[in-house]
């Protein structure tokens, strides 16, 4: 009797430790068709060289969400104290490989505390730009990684994650939040060297909602854009590609300026409900500071600074209870370096998502893109929308029609 006694207490505490304690398995799939109108295929002589493209390819790339499957978990500790932890993985649904540059769990992985007051957590993070701002984009509402203004410059759609990062997010006050990150260079001998620091706030109060951020990286080409397991090292330009006679070059918006010291992205953004519908601006200034700080990254011999300003408009409707409808209008402009005159980037997005059940939807995006002027490779602006290849001329059409499922 007193074994069997035991044997039952052990059970008790047992299940009373799995109740204090979960973890869940989460995800989804998002595939579709993509069409662009002009795709560059090579640079032979240092003139792109265009075709159209039809592809199958994963939300990872053009869609309204990276494939990805992920672990959560909670355990209570007491005192209204629990421990967390995120391991999540992206994936291309079409091949099985890895995304995030063959990162096993390259979307999030992250350990913390939470409590009544905020959440401490510590791995490889969102920035707090994408907690606060990235809401009230069409990048983070409805129109996925291609309404990514041009080559996701001012990372709205989270194509750079923070390594080695420690993060706090407030409770909500008030209506008021805010949330900080510090991502620890780690080289011997200097503490500011390849470091990261942003931070970030927001309102929301009835029909209004406001956010700010300030995002500061030094030595980008290697703390920012070079985090992942396919990048090089501080010597490799991990932000794009000039192209070649038998490929194409990548992110020529601002590719050409890895050079850089720093990298700074503040932003500015307000949305306002009315009925089933919610108007958004966003604003945003991408700078890349003290260029020619490397010198064997910067073959164009620039100096000073690129600065750029984009400004968002966007509307979003819930038409019906299945049917959302949205557009955004997106003007990009940068400042002359070295003489060049600068460059401009005009684009329209236009979006439909249609839920099937609360599961499942289906949806097409468009993005028409238009440039002007000289962009980051020394060359006439070519159209670029994100994580399409560019366009061999000023001008692109992209189009996308997919299907996504939650689980």
């Amino acid at each position: 009797m007193r074994k069997i006694a035991i044997g039952c207490a052990a059970g008790v505490i047992a299940c009373t430790a799995h109740a204090q304690s979960s973890v869940t398995l989460y995800g989804l799939i998002d595939v579709g068709v993509a069409y662009a109108n002009n795709a560059q295929v090579a640079k032979p002589g240092g003139q792109p060289v265009g075709a159209s493209q039809l592809a199958l390819t994963d939300g990872t790339s053009t869609g309204l969400s990276g494939s990805r499957w992920g672990l959560r978990g909670t355990e209570d500790l007491g005192g209204n104290l629990k421990a967390i932890f995120v391991l999540e993985n992206g994936f291309n649904v079409n091949s099985g490989a890895l995304a995030q540059g063959g990162a096993e769990f390259g979307r999030q992985a992250y350990i913390g505390l939470s409590s009544n007051q905020g959440t401490v957590t510590v791995g490889r993070q969102y920035d707090p730009t994408i907690d606060f701002v990235q809401p009230l984009a069409a990048s983070g509402s409805w129109a996925g990684y291609m309404g990514s203004h041009p080559d996701d410059l001012d990372n709205l759609s989270n194509t750079n994650r923070i390594n080695n990062s420690i993060k706090f997010n407030t409770q909500q006050y008030g209506g008021f939040s805010a949330g900080a990150l510090y991502s620890f260079g780690g080289v011997a001998g200097s503490v500011t060297q390849a470091q990261i620091w942003s931070v970030a706030g927001g309102y929301t109060q009835g029909s209004l909602s406001l956010a700010a951020s300030y995002l500061n990286a030094r030595d980008p080409n290697l703390s920012f854009y070079g985090n992942t397991p396919n990048k090089g090292t501080g010597a490799v330009n991990n932000i794009g590609s000039f192209g070649s006679a038998t490929g194409a070059e990548s992110n020529p918006v601002y590719a050409g300026y890895a050079s850089a010291a720093n990298t700074e992205i503040a932003a500015l953004g307000a949305g306002y409900t009315i009925g089933t519908a919610r108007l958004a601006v966003v604003v945003t200034n991408t700078r890349f500071t003290s260029l020619g700080t490397q010198p064997g990254l910067n073959p164009l011999n620039y100096s000073g600074s690129a600065d750029f300003v984009n400004v968002e408009t966007s509307v979003k409707v819930n038409a019906t209870p299945f049917l959302l409808l949205g557009t955004a209008l997106d003007y990009t402009k940068r400042n002359s370096v070295n003489g060049d005159g600068g460059a401009k980037y005009l684009q329209l997005d236009l979006g439909a998502d249609y839920n099937l059940s609360k599961r499942t939807d289906l949806y097409s995006l468009v993005v028409l893109q238009r440039a002007s002027g000289r962009d980051s490779l020394g060359q006439n602006a070519v159209a670029s929308i994100a994580d399409f290849s560019p366009s061999a001329t000023d001008k692109q059409i992209a189009l996308r029609v997919g299907i996504r499922h939650k689980f």
